[in-house]
């Protein structure tokens, strides 16, 4: 993830990573940024702009994006102002795309977390199909563990559990279920991939998932539907 000169926390390198990604396909204004963060991104439906203005200032002083000031069309006057209301539009730089590849490219243990995670599955269409590979895989061994876990702690306290608490564990237990058999899924249809590239390999797969970040059409990805969302 992102890192420069100051430490950072993990959200705020997602939020730069994610940044960082949804340039990768043009120019956009704060708004606009804001917009698809908090709508396509569950992690970030609470951002604010003073959590991503101060990420879009770090990644601007690090030579990754640049930003360019448009004065509004007449008609467009701040009202009382007498003067012309200023835009900013954020753009990756070269420096910024080479990064951006380079964090694309990792897929170590933060892969494959629940934040992390969704936040790498958005951009897999820019994703190399081997390093998608090793993060499907690497998730799906977390949730293994955290299926055994549970499984093992309802075993241990089934008696003594109430019946909310065991229907939250069945809750957990169920859900980790489904989303290991949706990983499974995913990591067939790209092992098929590799042995017959094409489209086809993913014909089986569902359709766009409802917390991805819209894709280039012209994309080959891997998308379902991500049963660890948090709506």
């Amino acid at each position: 993830m992102p890192s420069a000169d100051r430490p950072q926390s993990r959200r705020a390198a997602l939020l730069e990573f994610a940044v960082l990604g949804l340039l990768h396909d043009g120019p956009l204004h704060g708004y606009e940024l804001r917009k698809r963060l908090t709508t396509a991104l569950g992690i970030f439906r609470a951002l604010s702009y003073g959590s991503l203005y101060p990420a879009l200032r770090h990644l601007v002083g690090a030579g990754w994006i640049h930003e360019t000031t448009h004065t509004a069309e007449a008609g467009t006057r701040t009202a009382g102002a007498g003067s012309k209301r200023p835009r900013i539009t954020y753009e990756l730089t070269a420096e910024g795309k080479e990064h951006f590849q380079d964090l694309v490219a990792a897929s170590g243990p933060d892969a494959w977390d629940d934040d992390d995670f969704d936040v790498r599955f958005a951009f897999f269409s820019r994703t190399e199909a081997q390093v998608r590979l090793r993060i499907l895989e690497g998730r799906r061994s977390r949730l293994e563990e955290r299926l055994a876990n549970i499984r093992d702690a309802s075993q241990a306290r089934r008696e003594r559990m109430d019946t909310y608490t065991l229907a939250l564990q069945q809750h957990g237990e169920e859900r980790a279920e489904r989303e290991v058999r949706w990983l499974e899924e995913l990591i067939v249809a790209e092992r098929r991939a590799a042995l017959d590239p094409g489209p086809a390999a993913y014909d089986d797969l569902p359709g766009d998932p409802p917390g991805a970040v819209p894709q280039n059409p012209q994309s080959t990805t891997t998308e379902s539907t991500n049963p660890n969302n948090k709506e």
